[in-house]
């Protein structure tokens, strides 16, 4: 649907009061040539005729408007439709054709400018190849960065001088996903994310302290300035936090405003490193560490005196037989409680002693397929993989276990002449169980007793460590078992899972094509901006680009949000790895018939969170940004419908890609969102998901925006004026 050029009507109307006036001046032509008793007759004759006179000439005016219309499409509406076509094919980061139709005359047209499009893709692709091979060399040490930040086991987080994260590895986004106060919701909803404020997580004047003890260690002329400081999240986790300054270049920008301090310090870095460490856990342990010690002293002290006491009492040579007796007991009791205290403090201290032992979080698969080749190696025997759980993540240390499996194979080959061997790998409720498998002569629980305790050895390699000692140190336990039905015998380790917070996504890791893209060192050269949003360039900003599915198509009616998908746009590039998706119970029925448009059923919705727990995190992952949607107005019409009963209000300004596509291609024929998409060359998956409409909507606004800077609109104020004269702006929820 479309608003009905005013030329066309103001055509139609022309021609039917020409004709209207020819008909007039023709009846007034031959009237005068009548005679009086002629002119009567006539008279008499019209005036019955008068309504077939009138059907005549609107007859007559339908069927020119009807070859207005035809003429005003072929050679006005189809050279327009033609020439915002063009405006695509050339705003167009990559190759894209017209499609000839219309005259001949245009179908050759649109063959010249497919020509020429190729000829400067050509150009464009020459030009591409020269900057590659000048930057190939910069790239690469971005990629080197980029992958060695990937690779890190500490929390990193680079932020430009106004906060704003250009990169951050993986080690932080699950630090950041675990310590968030919805874990639950929407994949973890980040905290952290490319152009997103670090001061959503830290206090802004902590930063601005540690950042003026660097600038005044960097005057002092320090090597390597360096601030510290200890900080509470938000869901009580303490992280202890290392900054060291970015020093700036010559290309960096100036200063934003701030106070005197922070504006000696951006004068010399243009941005700053943060390296996390979770101390909650290590706070917690010697914490309780010193109560323990604390405990064992004046525990002690007073079972002192109190020994003291007695055996003070029990050197009196008259004291009675009873109270001699009573004393004795108090100095049992006492020396049996100082025994207690200081064996529960080794205890403690030993499984202290344990748990610090260095352990790595490791895929399960990786530690068996590396078992597997070592005790080949050593044994000279055939190993085979039965059952391995591929999802299954460990935290062990590999080096004394794969010691350890290793040592009992060797024994195994060398004393009951084992000709092959078996590893397999399965969860056990809060462990893992890995099985060392063999076919065999059987052994004594007294053989596999001195094994478990003997000093490790095989070949030349020695170990003072046992297996006992490994298992141990592992928290873990082992134990020899048979399997009589298959005639075999196996060694069960049950060793402990890699907690959530130190689990890297396998997703992430697969391949180097897969990495995901956690930088951006084009914000170093960005400062915040002292003028409103209003004011600032549409592709300055940040845009959080969301859709929602819903039960139905009347929010005032009772139809509900069923689920909520949004992707960010930072620096001109959309963030496909910073998302938000989170289906919702709606807190009534799911229409059938809207099922086969979204795809979502009742049992998708059962046991999900409902809108009042979602928007809170969908409100955290927006803030800061400008809202775009597609037919904006339907999906902030439910959001709004929110804010008395959740109290969240989302006051950002708004965009919507249906009026600005129809401000931009005002003479194309439909503004539906696969109409765009097919205009932009853009593919469109998981259409009518709300994560997959998020998508296609956010590449859609990537190409509308240089479309909307060569009619002269630049800035946030002008788009969103431009979209209010809008035929579909009207449009009401």
């Amino acid at each position: 649907m479309k608003k009905t050029d005013p030329r066309l009507v103001g055509a139609i109307a022309a021609s039917g009061l020409v004709m209207a006036l020819w008909l007039v001046l023709m009846s007034a032509i031959v009237w005068s040539t009548l005679s009086l008793d002629e002119q009567v007759a006539v008279g008499d004759v019209l005036a019955q005729r008068a309504a077939l006179v009138v059907v005549g000439w609107l007859v007559g005016l339908v069927l020119v408007a009807g070859v207005l219309r035809v003429l005003h499409r072929r050679y006005i509406e189809a050279p327009y439709q033609l020439l915002e076509e063009t405006r695509v094919v050339l705003a167009a980061t990559a190759p894209q054709k017209l499609k000839p139709r219309g005259t001949a005359e245009m179908q050759d047209l649109a063959r010249a400018v497919n020509e020429l499009a190729a000829q400067r893709d050509q150009l464009r692709g020459d030009m591409a190849k020269q900057v590659a091979q000048a930057s190939v060399h910069m790239q690469q040490e971005k990629d080197r960065l980029a992958a060695l930040m990937a690779e890190l086991n500490q929390s990193v987080v680079v932020c430009n001088r106004d906060g704003r994260i250009l990169l951050y590895n993986q080690r932080a986004r699950q630090q950041f996903r675990a310590l968030s106060p919805l874990p639950g919701l929407a994949d973890g909803t980040e905290l952290i994310g490319i152009g997103r404020s670090i001061y959503a997580v830290f206090d802004q004047q902590l930063l601005a302290h540690a950042l003026e003890r660097v600038h005044q260690s960097m005057v002092r002329g320090v090597g390597s300035p360096s601030a510290q400081f200890v900080t509470t999240t938000q869901s009580g986790q303490l992280l202890r936090v290392q900054v060291a300054p970015v020093r700036a270049g010559a290309g960096d920008g100036g200063a934003a405003p701030g106070t005197q301090a922070t504006r000696a310090t951006q004068a010399l870095v243009s941005g700053f490193v943060l390296l996390l460490d979770n101390v909650t856990a290590s706070v917690e342990e010697e914490a309780a560490r010193d109560q323990l010690l604390h405990g064992l002293t004046e525990g002690s002290r007073a079972s002192l005196a109190n020994i003291q006491t007695a055996v003070e009492m029990l050197g009196y040579p008259d004291l009675e037989a009873v109270m001699r007796e009573r004393f004795l007991g108090v100095v049992r009791d006492e020396v049996g409680a100082m025994g207690r205290r200081v064996t529960d403090l080794a205890q403690r201290a030993t499984q202290r002693l344990k748990t610090r032992w260095p352990m790595e979080d490791m895929l399960g698969a990786d530690l068996v397929a590396a078992a597997q080749r070592q005790i080949a190696a050593k044994c000279a025997r055939p190993v085979t993989l039965d059952t391995v759980d591929n999802s299954l993540w460990l935290k062990v240390d590999s080096y004394t276990l794969l010691q350890a499996l290793t040592y009992l194979a060797h024994r195994l080959v060398d004393e009951f002449e084992v000709r092959f061997l078996q590893l397999r790998l399965q969860p056990a409720g809060t462990h893992a169980q890995l099985d060392l498998v063999w076919s065999g002569q059987a052994m004594s629980n007294e053989t596999v007793m001195s094994w478990e305790l003997d000093s490790m050895h095989f070949g030349s390699e020695r170990s003072p460590l046992s297996v006992r000692d490994v298992i141990e140190r592992h928290g873990g336990e082992m134990w020899f078992e048979r399997e009589r039905v298959r005639h075999q015998a196996f060694f069960r380790f049950m060793l402990p899972l890699a907690s959530v917070q130190g689990l890297v996504n396998a997703d992430w890791g697969a391949s180097d094509s897969s990495r995901p893209e956690f930088y951006d060192f084009d914000l170093f050269q960005m400062a915040e901006q002292g003028n409103a949003l209003d004011d600032r360039l549409l592709s300055e900003l940040t845009y959080t680009v969301f859709d929602t599915e819903t039960t139905g198509l009347n929010p005032a009616g009772g139809d509900a949000i069923i689920q909520i998908g949004a992707a960010r746009i930072v620096n001109g590039k959309l963030l496909r790895h910073e998302c938000f998706e989170q289906l919702v119970h709606p807190g009534r029925n799911i229409p059938a018939a809207s099922i086969p448009i979204h795809g979502i059923t009742e049992d998708m919705v059962v046991g999900k969170p409902r809108i009042s727990e979602v928007l809170p995190a969908f409100h955290a992952f927006a803030q800061d940004t400008v809202l775009v949607a597609h037919n904006a107005a339907f999906d902030m019409r439910f959001l709004q419908l929110q804010e008395e009963a959740t109290g969240i209000a989302f006051h950002q300004p708004v965009l919507d890609t249906l009026l600005l596509s129809a401000v931009a291609h005002p003479h194309q024929d439909s503004h539906r969102l696969e109409a765009i998409a097919e205009r932009f060359d853009v593919t469109v998956l998981g259409r009518h998901t709300a994560l997959g409409d998020a998508l296609v909507t956010a590449e859609i606004w990537l190409r509308l925006i240089p479309l909307l800077q060569s009619q002269g609109i630049y800035t946030l104020r002008q788009a969103r004026e431009a979209a209010q004269k809008s035929y579909y702006a009207r449009l009401k929820y």
